[in-house]
């Protein structure tokens, strides 16, 4: 384990620790333009790349570092690269495929050079480097015709994957937060990337997963439970997992505490700011994300918290403000068991 990663360990012994908000959301309230989006790296590109947020990092840097600060200002401990939609295989929807690497890298030193500038002894800051879901899935197929079909091969995803943690770990990524994940095999293809990122570079990589569910039984896009998730990726021995994304903090509670029983590493959560309206905008006031966020930190769900699509900095400061008060989750010990699963999860107990 790398020596940032214990350092983040023992703060999260002593307190909880923040997590930023939402990236897209305070890009699309800067009202960038399509030129915003371009430079001579992608000239000749014929793409509408306005909504490729991530492309940004080298487009126009000095906005997306002004993100971050305002996140670290605002009390965020760790910020996340903005890298959601990085790797090849999503950038190829914008034909900006072969930018990728440049693009986490950039991402990772964006991050890393506003955290640095706004660290103190009494106050180190994180950078996790976000790798996102990806737009081609391994478990569902596209074709409602064809079940068995795939667009994408494992070894295409897990090598799309190994070049985003390339350059994220280049750029001074403190960990990989491998994020919003509605697919397990995804994930898996990405964990088997960072390993064998590991394997041949012989340098650290601390990993972090957070889960997303997609309706109110509190299953994956692919059918599966938080517990299997869990059972599915602990082997990884992730430093902290959890959920972000899908639902606000009232209607994600349920599945925060479940995984927060069973799971004997740090917690991390984030939600968004409720749900959005008809017109797609979220509506709940940093007061009322924060409100819900201080019930699980009483009820010791929470080790890092943050917030997820509709949060700001003003939202990230209240929640800090809420939160400060409760001590960490503490870390369950269980009994070992023989324990596996599919989409659910089963234990076999002595």
């Amino acid at each position: 384990m790398s020596r940032k990663i214990e350092q983040l360990k023992e703060l999260a012994k002593e307190r909880i620790l923040i997590l930023d908000g939402a990236m897209g959301t305070v890009i699309q309230s800067l009202g960038l333009q399509e030129d915003d989006y371009r430079n001579d790296q992608v000239k000749g590109n014929n793409k509408d790349l306005k909504g490729n947020q991530d492309i940004l990092n080298l487009t126009a840097p000095d906005k997306i570092r002004f993100i971050h600060e305002e996140y670290l200002k605002a009390g965020a401990d760790v910020i996340e690269t903005n890298t959601f939609n990085s790797t090849s295989i999503s950038q190829s929807e914008y034909a900006t495929e072969a930018l990728a690497y440049d693009i986490n890298f950039e991402g990772a030193r964006l991050a890393r050079e506003a955290a640095d500038n706004l660290a103190t002894p009494e106050k180190p800051r994180f950078v996790a480097g976000a790798i996102g879901p990806m737009n081609k899935t391994l478990s569902v197929s596209p074709k409602v015709s064809d079940p068995s079909f795939r667009a994408v091969t494992f070894n295409e995803v897990k090598d799309s994957y190994k070049e985003a943690v390339r350059g994220l770990m280049g750029g001074g990524a403190d960990f990989l937060l491998v994020e919003t994940i509605f697919d397990t095999l995804n994930a898996k293809a990405a964990i088997v990337a960072i390993e064998e990122y590991k394997e041949e570079t012989g340098k650290h990589a601390p990993l972090a997963l957070s889960l997303t569910v997609t309706d109110l039984s509190g299953r994956t896009l692919s059918g599966q439970t938080v517990e299997a998730f869990w059972y599915s990726i602990r082997h990884a021995k992730p430093f902290a997992v959890g959920l972000n994304c899908a639902f606000g903090a009232q209607d994600l509670r349920p599945f925060v505490a479940e995984l927060s029983r069973i799971a004997d590493t740090l917690i991390c959560a984030y939600p968004n700011a409720g749900l959005p309206n008809e017109l797609g905008e979220y509506t709940e006031t940093p007061d009322m994300t924060a409100s819900e966020l201080s019930e699980w930190a009483k009820s010791g769900f929470l080790n890092i918290v943050g917030g997820c699509c509709g949060t700001t900095p003003d939202h990230i400061q209240t929640i800090a403000a809420y939160v400060n008060k409760f001590p960490p989750r503490e870390i369950p010990h269980h009994q070992p068991a023989f324990r596996i699963a599919g989409l659910e999860p089963l234990t076999v107990a002595r």
